[in-house]
């Protein structure tokens, strides 16, 4: 329960960026092909750290990958992600850096192939057939699924990177192909 007297996951807890991204994005379905990209950028920057830190760089995220512009981005060079290692606002990690590159590679020419909306349908095909019961305690969160590895052996065979099955997890989790709100929480459907 929050201090606004609103019933949500435990895991908003009470910092009140967390809050509004629970209570306006987590778990709503997300179509587009940027958006996706953009989700799966953050989702791998997160790997190891918490998403409170990826949130709150968003905005600087957002800068330093041109708004996650698919084509944009697959045309950076070397002397861009050697940049992008040095800026402060976000995460320096440049491995993490270059698979964002090398993923929006990847995605401008899934698109190419198959077009607009090629990474929106890809990723939500994985959706689970059958939903998962919705989870009571913090014990019954998971953090992969049958569905998650399943995507993340698909990307990894497309050319992908950081795209783990506890990372595509939390994708699912956020981008609402699952529902993993909580028993109790206001938003559980």
């Amino acid at each position: 329960m929050g201090a606004d007297g609103i019933e949500r996951c435990a895991w908003a807890g009470g910092d009140l960026e967390y809050q509004r991204y629970h209570d306006t994005e987590w778990g709503r379905p997300l179509h587009s092909d940027r958006a996706l990209f953009e989700k799966i950028s953050l989702e791998g920057f997160q790997a190891g750290l918490s998403w409170i830190t990826i949130l709150r760089r968003r905005a600087a995220f957002r800068r330093a990958f041109d708004d996650f512009d698919i084509a944009r981005v697959a045309r950076f060079t070397e002397v861009d992600i050697e940049r992008l290692a040095n800026e402060s606002s976000i995460i320096r990690h440049r491995g993490k850096i270059r698979a964002v590159v090398t993923n929006a590679r990847v995605t401008a020419a899934l698109i190419a192939v198959s077009g607009a909306g090629a990474l929106d349908r890809l990723v939500w095909s994985f959706t689970p057939v059958t939903p998962r019961p919705r989870p009571r305690t913090a014990a019954d969160f998971v953090a992969t699924s049958p569905e998650s590895t399943a995507l993340s052996t698909e990307l990894r065979a497309r050319g992908f990177s950081f795209v783990g099955p506890t990372t595509m997890y939390a994708l699912m989790q956020s981008a609402g192909l699952v529902d993993d709100h909580a028993e109790g929480c206001f938003l559980a459907r």
